[in-house]
């Protein structure tokens, strides 16, 4: 009796349990199809990746380069004596301001004044030998016009001495006019306006012509101007030009900018550093600005006209070259390219793209050339 009346519950039971067991199935067969197709979507954005595209654009780019500069005098000249003699009078010390011409010291060589008393000695000398030869040509020459009284020989060899001792005469004027020379060293004098920066002497001290290891008697400078030199790398000369104009600050003046206009190019590279000295020159009003300063130099470098521009990230450097994807019928295809300026997250490029090409904005090598893309 009981085991009827369980039969249609185990029955119930049977159903439900069939039919969770079908729901659960057909749970599990939507989840493997989804599953599938998400596969499948990334298989295909693998295959034919979405990309952002950036155009080639036509321009003119200009750029900046910092690079360390150091301030030079404009002329700088280190002083000897000429001969060996001794300090009798300064008038000057470091820090003098000086005038092209003017004397700087006095010195003393009691030889020069004997070798000036004896040149003059040997010119009076040779003055009277000359003469004396000059009077007997001369007379040789009258008693000549008369036939048969002077050989001609005589003649000429009268003349030849006359000649000779002229000679001579001329020779020990030149030796005077040495020692004058040699006079006249005896003052030490600026060569042009500038600024005593070293004084390595004193009123006795015995000097003479400079040596490999002596110390100059004195340094001028000149501080009125200055030249702001600076290397420039070989990659970046290209862009250099004499009309354009520097901006330059010094850490020992902070706060304070200084304008300088490029003056001379060396038009040579450093075979070391490979790079091109330039030069500015700088009006230094006030002095402010000091010889050997270092200074932080902003150098312009405009680009050529008719350049290709394209984002900064477009450009890959791998280890095969440096290239660009471009964009063709929604396909990849690279492009090698030559680095130009770069200003921001703009860059120059040259190579085989013209205005108007469409570029992989954020470009990598993943993407292969020839591959498909979705643009």
């Amino acid at each position: 009796m009981n085991s009827r009346k369980n039969r249609p519950i185990n029955a119930l039971a049977i159903l439900a349990i069939s039919a969770s067991l079908l729901l659960g199935a057909c749970h599990s067969d939507d989840k493997a199809n989804q599953e599938a197709k998400q596969e499948q979507q990334q298989q295909n954005a693998l295959d034919v990746p979405p990309v952002s595209v950036a155009p080639v654009e036509k321009g003119k780019l200009s750029s900046t380069i910092a690079v360390p500069g150091e301030l030079l005098p404009y002329q700088e000249v280190d002083l000897y004596a000429k001969i060996n003699s001794y300090v009798k009078k300064l008038m000057v010390d470091i820090g003098s301001e000086v005038h092209q011409g003017q004397v700087l010291a006095t010195l003393e060589a009691p030889e020069i004044n004997s070798q000036l008393i004896g040149a003059q000695s040997r010119i009076k000398q040779q003055e009277a030998v000359y003469a004396a030869s000059k009077a007997m040509y001369d007379r040789l020459l009258n008693t000549s016009k008369t036939p048969g009284t002077i050989s001609q020989n005589d003649l000429e060899q009268a003349e030849a001495k006359k000649n000779a001792d002229a000679g001579t005469v001329e020779a020990a004027k030149s030796a005077y006019k040495e020692v004058l020379i040699n006079l006249d060293y005896l003052q030490v004098k600026a060569p042009f306006d500038g600024v005593v920066t070293t004084r390595n002497v004193n009123l006795g001290a015995y000097v003479g012509p400079g040596g490999k290891n002596a110390d100059p008697m004195f340094v001028i400078q000149d501080q009125n101007r200055l030249r702001l030199v600076v290397s420039v790398p070989e990659s970046y000369t290209g862009g250099l030009s004499n009309k354009s104009e520097v901006s330059f600050t010094v850490r020992e003046l902070p706060g304070q900018t200084f304008k300088a206009k490029i003056a001379r190019l060396a038009g040579a590279l450093d075979d070391k550093l490979r790079s091109e000295r330039v030069e500015m020159d700088v009006y230094n009003k006030g002095k402010k600005l000091l010889p050997h300063m270092y200074a932080d130099v902003n150098v312009p470098l405009p680009s050529h006209d008719s350049t290709l521009i394209v984002p900064k990230s477009a450009v890959v450097t791998s280890t095969e070259k440096v290239f660009v994807i471009k964009i063709t019928n929604h396909h990849a295809e690279w492009v090698e390219v030559k680095k130009g300026f770069q200003l921001g997250d703009r860059m120059e490029v040259y190579g085989n793209l013209k205005a108007g090409d469409n570029v992989v904005k954020n470009a990598t090598d993943e993407i292969r050339d020839g591959q498909q893309v979705k643009d």
